[in-house]
């Protein structure tokens, strides 16, 4: 495996350590604050990944069709997999991402990706588009706010307005989706005619 594929395999490799360090707490009542403290430079490094793989590719002549595939599924695992955590807290009945708009955000990337896969069976690969990284960077503007969130409150440090910070991250997500579609119906447009020949 190329250098710059390794680099993606490792999001799809830490997200499902990241979602066991943060459940654990909430399942055990142990480790509230530790497990944060692993968790979350893993996932900063993880995202980090989707600039060290990009970059390598470019730099070492290693784009291929199968790396514009590999790429955003890794993506799509990591991310998922946060805000399945983020609907979650060890305060019970307490969550940064409503479920609504999990369940949008999961409807797209799945359609994204299963059209990536279709026209990558008739030979052309989707790549990602400014769109669809803008949409990405909010993504991950979005999971660390919530995670910050869930550190304040497993640090017993909430302030008297959480509910504030609670709702601007609600925004945040809101924000998700709307670029997320948006990102989605550039694509459709963009690839118009190559789906219309599948």
């Amino acid at each position: 495996m190329k250098l710059s594929n390794k680099f993606t395999f490792t999001r799809i490799i830490f997200a499902p350590i990241f979602f066991l360090l943060y459940f654990i707490p909430i399942w055990t009542g142990f480790g509230t604050k530790v497990s944060l403290l692993i968790a979350v430079p893993l996932l900063v490094f993880a995202e980090f990944t989707d600039y060290l793989d990009g970059h390598y590719a470019r730099k070492h002549n290693e784009v291929s069709d199968f790396g514009k595939l590999f790429d955003p599924f890794a993506d799509v695992v990591l991310h998922l997999t946060g805000f399945i955590c983020l609907m979650h807290s060890v305060k019970i009945g307490l969550s940064y991402m409503p479920v609504l708009f999990f369940v949008l955000i999961m409807l797209r990337e799945f359609s994204q990706n299963f059209l990536r896969m279709v026209a990558a069976k008739q030979g052309t690969a989707i790549a990602a588009r400014k769109g669809g990284k803008f949409k990405t960077v909010m993504y991950i503007v979005a999971e660390f706010y919530g995670i910050f969130l869930e550190i304040l409150v497993r640090l017993d440090v909430v302030p008297s307005f959480f509910n504030i910070l609670q709702g601007c991250g609600f925004a945040l997500f809101a924000i998700c989706v709307i670029l997320s579609y948006a990102s989605f119906i550039d694509y459709l447009v963009h690839f118009g005619k190559i789906l219309k020949d599948i």
